[in-house]
């Protein structure tokens, strides 16, 4: 389905059968974008074997991507560089000035 490999915006989700997590990952991954992703499961283990492997700039685990002002928020691969929101996010728009005196 060509959905899977866009960067959708808007209420839409795509649903596919797979045999295992492994699969589902490789599933997940394959897209060039990687704003964010979410994973389903209330296995712990699970859930840091999913957010550890996911390739986006933010996992959301049992629940919907959510963008929090206290929460830096920014994607991988075709889905940007940088983060805004929250500090790091500040850091973003800062330019610094590195003095060095001998």
């Amino acid at each position: 389905m060509p959905l899977v490999m866009e960067e959708a915006f808007g209420p839409v989700a795509t649903l596919y059968r797979v045999d295992d997590r492994a699969e589902a990952l490789r599933v997940a991954n394959q897209t060039s974008f990687g704003l964010s992703s979410s994973v389903w499961t209330t296995d712990a283990e699970e859930q840091d074997w999913f957010t550890g492997r996911l390739e986006s700039g933010a996992v959301f685990v049992n629940g919907m991507t959510a963008s929090f002002p206290e929460l830096p928020f920014g994607g991988v691969k075709a889905s940007g560089y940088g983060r805004e929101l929250a500090a790091e996010g500040i850091r973003e728009f800062c330019n610094l000035k590195t003095v060095w005196r001998a």
